[in-house]
């Protein structure tokens, strides 16, 4: 496994402490839109090109492509479904090899609070659905059933899979966050260990995996450990969000990484005895003394603290299997 980070196409510290710290193969981050739009060939090129010049090779992808109108089907959804082929192309054509995507209508991640205090005063974010419920769209009729995403997801992955088979590009489906349906309104489909089978029996193409989001499904209140290796038995978990809470999808704190509900290095050893080879990054983070929160959960200091705890665990767990053999 190899432990990365997220970095936006901004210089800045965040790219130099990855440097810093070894890290070499990064996951390429923004908000999805249309300002850097990489369904143009050349445009991707010299994106991959920047991070290149800096040091890095990118092996993911995460973010960058609009997709809520393929989610929700409407007659809009065919002209982003076109520059997400394009985008499937370009990659393999420049050898990126994951693209993590969600299926999350509407809305994205959401929380209720980005400033709630946390160990040593360090800011974490916070999701309390008793705030949601009393939102009035909570109240009103669900506007996107699952029966509907479904459907989206089905045909969609019908049209694309064939593509990324071909390009050498592998999906990563990312948890819905928090794995609540409905949410506001909107229907949520993956949101649990059930529903995420689904999607893999949807097709059984190499290319149609999981992004395992370690949170996520600790607010499923699954095993962690457990389901590492439920999915990760044929090879079709792709890419990981190493993070974790305290909670459940219904009221939840992100924790520093060492503090959490999760056995973290029962964890590593899991994603070790599947044999996962792809790319591991540290996930929301709270924000330490002295840092601008602008980013919420992204800023530098907590996840450069993960990237060190994540090495521990990886290197405990390569001791300890080469002393059992």
């Amino acid at each position: 496994m190899k432990i990365s980070m997220s970095l936006e196409p901004e210089i800045g510290p965040k790219w130099h402490y990855a440097r810093e710290m070894g890290i070499e193969e990064v996951v390429a981050i923004r908000d999805a839109g249309p300002e850097v739009p990489i369904w143009d060939y050349l445009t991707f090129a010299r994106v991959q090109k920047f991070y290149e010049d800096f040091g890095f090779k990118i092996g993911v992808i995460e973010g960058w492509v609009p997709m809520d109108n393929i989610r929700l089907g409407r007659p809009e959804g065919e002209a982003e479904l076109e520059r997400l082929i394009a985008v499937i192309e370009h990659m393999g054509a420049l050898g990126i090899e994951v693209f993590c995507y969600s299926w999350m209508a509407i809305n994205s991640w959401t929380r209720t609070s980005t400033t709630t205090r946390t160990r040593g005063g360090a800011l974490t974010t916070t999701f309390d659905n008793a705030v949601v419920a009393k939102d009035p769209r909570s109240h009103g009729p669900v506007i996107v059933s699952e029966e509907h995403l479904w459907e989206t997801l089905a045909a969609f992955l019908e049209r694309v899979l064939p593509v990324a088979e071909r390009a050498g590009v592998k999906l990563a489906m990312h948890p819905d966050d928090p794995p609540l349906s409905p949410f506001l309104g909107v229907g949520r489909i993956m949101s649990s260990v059930e529903n995420f089978e689904r999607l893999l029996k949807l097709s059984d193409s190499p290319a149609n995996g999981i992004t395992f989001c370690q949170a996520n499904f600790a607010a499923m209140n699954a095993d962690v450990p457990a389901t590492i290796r439920r999915f990760g038995a044929d090879g079709r978990m792709h890419f990981v969000h190493f993070r974790d809470i305290e909670g459940d999808a219904h009221k939840m704190s992100e924790t520093f990484h060492d503090a959490g509900k999760t056995d973290m290095y029962a964890s590593i050893k899991a994603y070790r005895d599947i044999g996962f080879t792809g790319l591991m990054r540290p996930d929301h983070a709270p924000v330490m003394w002295g840092e601008p929160n602008s980013k919420p959960g992204y800023e530098a200091l907590g996840r450069i603290f993960a990237v060190g705890y994540m090495r521990g665990l990886v290197e405990a767990a390569r001791a300890e299997a080469a002393e059992r053999s």
